[in-house]
């Protein structure tokens, strides 16, 4: 016997702001499995996701995407099941009637590290060509850390007071996700 679960409507969920007023993820989304709905400052829909720890994936997604993460709509539920949360996944984004930049064009910008490597300056590229390995490794992890500092700067501008630590294993290959 299986037991249908009710789906609640994105649009009858409450608003959250991304950040509450001393600049940190709502906390009471840690630990929390769940789907959850991502807006910018418009209240446009940008992303519908799910995660077994909707606060780690909200604070990963405010790093990639700053400018788009102001409000949150969620639904925890109890246990881990991937077939509910693609059944609320799928119903918020037929409800929204268009599917969200993050389900479709921006998909890797929500939910892949951040490839600095695409942000590397003309003399970069010219330096990381002609190099050996270790010196093309050294290069990317500057190039990393310079994007890491301007998203840092832009995180702060913003007020946000969460600490972030980006993986310093994955700076040797040009790409940031949190640890």
């Amino acid at each position: 016997m299986t037991v249908k679960t009710e789906i609640p409507k994105l649009k009858n969920l409450e608003y959250l702001p991304y950040l509450d007023e001393k600049g940190y993820i709502v906390r009471e989304l840690q630990g929390k499995i769940g789907a959850y709905a991502i807006f910018d400052r418009d209240k446009v829909l940008q992303l519908v996701a799910y995660s077994r720890d909707i606060y780690l994936s909200l604070k990963q997604h405010l790093v990639r995407e700053p400018d788009k993460c102001y409000w949150v709509k969620f639904s925890a539920i109890s246990r881990p099941s991937r077939t509910i949360l693609e059944e609320i996944r799928q119903a918020w984004i037929e409800e929204n009637e268009s599917i969200p930049p993050g389900n479709a064009t921006e998909e890797a910008k929500w939910n892949q590290p951040i490839d600095a490597k695409k942000l590397m300056s003309e003399a970069e590229i010219e330096e990381y060509q002609k190099s050996e390995e270790l010196a093309q490794i050294k290069l990317l992890k500057t190039v990393a850390r310079r994007v890491e500092e301007g998203i840092k700067e832009q995180l702060k501008s913003r007020g946000v007071q969460e600490e972030i630590r980006f993986n310093p294993k994955l700076k040797e290959q040009g790409l940031l996700n949190l640890k």
